[in-house]
């Protein structure tokens, strides 16, 4: 006779039924996909959320819908761990076999888990559940409880949150309050005291170029309505003006941080004036980039790699001054461009670390460092800390023998530690961390910008056969395979000036993508373009390779 959990369990299945033409994968962001054939999903990861929190002895587990940069037609769902990080690798496996388990096969793929996991089904579960503005997240919140309940977990739902603040309210729990409180409030009063000392300390003396005002692009999405009640908290020091609030417009739809980076343009609905401090969120508000319009008119962007030079460089002043030893690392993928490494490394003296794109990967590269900055070009990134940071900053912050500059400067880090959200990429926090750093150089967007120079650089796609084909070592950064592709690309590099590429397999289609950058935009044209044609050329090309640019 089968237990009444796994009678409950498979009866709420069967109201949700898996059709046997759709098939879903666990990535990095989770499951995602069009919204109207998600709904067995939210059932099943309901179930899977359950069975995490028993794993780790009724540690509460997060649930996140949203589908963050993806048309307002998508959605998705992801699962946090307690400590506010993504899903384990053996846990994603696990989600995508459940999600894509026929009904007969459920019951055998739930006691898997079970068995493998060592569960203790009579263990209690606790689940905190979010979801973004999407239409159809209501919907997919009320099956995605109703899986948690068929497993007999507990749950809060949180309704409207960005994805880092769902992150943000699981640590919290998990900690007993030691990281914040696991309230909206909470978070807002947690990073914006730590934002009104900064300031304070920091004391801006009105001579420079800073200004306080922002023009702010949401995305259409959670973000503009959580920017909204930042803004009661911050009392008038930052100047939000929010544009793409939701009112009218759908999400993510000509605006977000995605559609400003690919385009290279302010969103249609903004008024840019010449010279404003604009910023855009991502749809869920875990992405951040800044632009302005420059002379004639020029569009300039400051993405993720400006904004991790700047944090790093700030840390790196503080340690100095604070006469601290600490380890502290950079963490870049293959597309950070070679100015940024170079500016970094050259003039930050910030060591670098190369890793394989994806956030999970850039995560743990930054956990073997005491302070690790990451950020993805597309502007996700945060900084993490690793557990002897804050006591080796109190001792300097209390030692009566160091220098007022020295504990200065040691609280001062303190207190930026507060205002980082570690769990993830937040777009609140970040633009909390970058306004406190310009308000202490007193620089304006222009003077941030001119701190190093992007070199020109180009992006393709090449369709192939079998992406499998191609085979990268050095983060991604060199190949192995096909033979004589990597001597090809070395040859093409050495023909221009301050020139790279590499090319790496798409993880979801069967195409490879090229990078190129030179001191030109034409070299780096001609450059993408011509390592294309060799990838097309050996790696089983299909359709026509690259044209050269004329």
């Amino acid at each position: 006779m089968a237990s009444s959990w796994l009678t409950s369990a498979l009866s709420g299945a069967s109201r949700h039924p898996k059709r046997p033409e759709h098939s879903y994968s666990y990535g990095t962001a989770g499951f995602r996909t069009k919204a109207d054939i998600l709904e067995p999903v939210l059932y099943r990861v309901g179930l899977l959320a359950v069975l995490r929190s028993k794993a780790v002895k009724g540690s509460t587990i997060g649930v996140m819908i949203t589908a963050s940069h993806n048309p307002v037609a998508d959605n998705g769902v992801k699962v946090v761990e307690p400590m506010g990080d993504m899903l384990l690798a053996q846990w994603e496996s696990y989600a995508t076999s459940l999600a894509n388990a026929r009904e007969d096969d459920l019951e055998s793929v739930l006691q898997d888990i079970i068995s493998k996991e060592n569960i203790d089904m009579e263990q209690s579960a606790n689940v905190f559940v979010a979801r973004d503005t999407r239409p159809s997240s209501v919907s997919l919140a009320e099956v995605l409880i109703e899986g948690i309940q068929s497993l007999s977990g507990q749950y809060v739902n949180y309704g409207l949150l960005s994805t880092p603040q769902l992150h943000y309210m699981v640590r919290c729990h998990n900690t007993q309050g030691s990281y914040g409180k696991s309230t909206e409030t909470g978070y807002y009063e947690k990073l914006t005291n730590a934002f009104t000392k900064l300031r304070q300390k920091n004391g801006g003396n009105g001579k420079g170029s800073y200004s306080n005002q922002i023009l702010l692009d949401g995305a259409n999405g959670v973000g503009a309505l959580k920017v909204e009640q930042l803004k009661e908290h911050l009392k008038g020091q930052l100047d939000i003006i929010v544009n793409n609030d939701g009112s009218k417009g759908k999400l993510n739809e000509e605006c977000g941080a995605d559609y400003v980076k690919i385009q290279q343009r302010p969103p249609p609905e903004m008024d840019v004036k010449p010279e404003t401090k604009c910023v855009s969120f991502d749809g869920d508000a875990d992405r951040i980039v800044y632009f302005y319009m420059g002379k004639g008119g020029k569009f300039k962007l400051l993405d993720g790699d400006k904004i991790a030079t700047l944090i790093a460089g700030y840390i790196q002043e503080l340690l100095t001054e604070a006469g601290i030893q600490l380890s502290l690392g950079l963490i870049q993928t293959a597309y950070a461009n070679g100015s940024s490494t170079h500016y970094a490394t050259k003039m930050l003296n910030v060591p670098i670390a190369c890793t394989r794109t994806g956030v999970k990967h850039l995560h743990h590269k930054a956990q073997e460092f005491e302070v690790g900055v990451y950020f993805e070009a597309n502007g996700h990134g945060t900084v993490l800390f690793s557990p002897s940071v804050i006591p080796k900053l109190d001792e300097v912050c209390q030692d009566k023998s160091l220098s007022a500059g020295k504990k200065e400067a040691a609280t001062k880090l303190r207190l930026l530690v507060d205002l980082i959200n570690e769990t993830v990429g937040d777009a609140i926090s970040d633009l909390l961390v970058v306004e406190t750093i310009l308000y202490q150089k007193q620089w304006s967007i222009e003077e941030w910008n001119s701190s190093y120079t992007d070199l020109p650089n180009r992006q393709l796609k090449v369709k192939v056969k079998d992406r499998a084909l191609i085979q990268t070592t050095d983060a991604e950064r060199k190949t192995t395979s096909p033979a004589g592709l990597q001597s090809a690309i070395d040859e093409l590099v050495a023909q221009y000036n301050k020139a790279r590429s590499f090319v790496r397999p798409s993880g979801t289609e069967d195409v490879v993508r090229v990078y190129a950058e030179a001191d030109t935009q034409i070299a780096a044209d001609e450059l993408a373009a011509k390592v294309g044609v060799k990838v097309h050329e050996l790696a089983q090309g299909v359709g026509d390779p690259p044209s050269l640019p004329s």
